[in-house]
């Protein structure tokens, strides 16, 4: 892989580590839709796995969860640790995915922590600042989780 290739291929596991930082489950659930699809190869990597048959059908059960327990008041922030660490695992698996097509597992992995980091602050501020404009909360979540849903799925279509 060229190094343009290469610096691409981690800017994209740095965006879907963004997308972890939004909702933690969708970023793994995209990224193991298109590797179960075929868009790029991981089969021969030690996340091999992410594309196996069930693997998007779990993920995908996952984030629906996430999506719909987002939205009760009752979910703690995502910058508590439990949330916290949860996304930062989630950008890393799905960076590291990202990573792996191209032979960069490792930068992958950095890359999707960075980006889980990022998403998780710069999300937290930008619901919190929606959540103001509209006077609740349930109109900036539902833009969040269109943002997350749609970016997941431009960033994997890139890869």
């Amino acid at each position: 892989m060229s190094r343009r290739g290469l610096h691409m291929l981690l800017f994209l596991a740095f965006l879907i580590g963004i997308i972890a930082g939004l909702r933690a489950l969708t970023a793994p659930a995209a990224v193991a839709w298109a590797a179960a699809l075929g868009w790029f190869d991981i089969s021969q990597t030690p996340l091999a796995f992410m594309g196996y048959r069930w693997t998007p059908w779990i993920f995908t059960l996952l984030a629906l969860v996430e999506l719909v327990t987002d939205q009760l008041p009752s979910t703690p922030s995502r910058k508590v640790p439990m949330q916290f660490g949860a996304r930062l695992i989630m950008g890393a698996l799905a960076g590291a995915t990202i990573g792996a097509a191209g032979g960069s597992l490792v930068g992958g992995l950095i890359a999707g922590i960075v980006g889980a980091i990022v998403g998780t602050l710069g999300g937290a501020a930008a619901r919190g600042k929606l959540a103001s404009i509209f006077g609740k909360d349930p109109p900036a979540a539902l833009i969040e989780d269109a943002v997350a849903i749609f970016g997941a799925i431009l960033i994997v279509a890139s890869v």
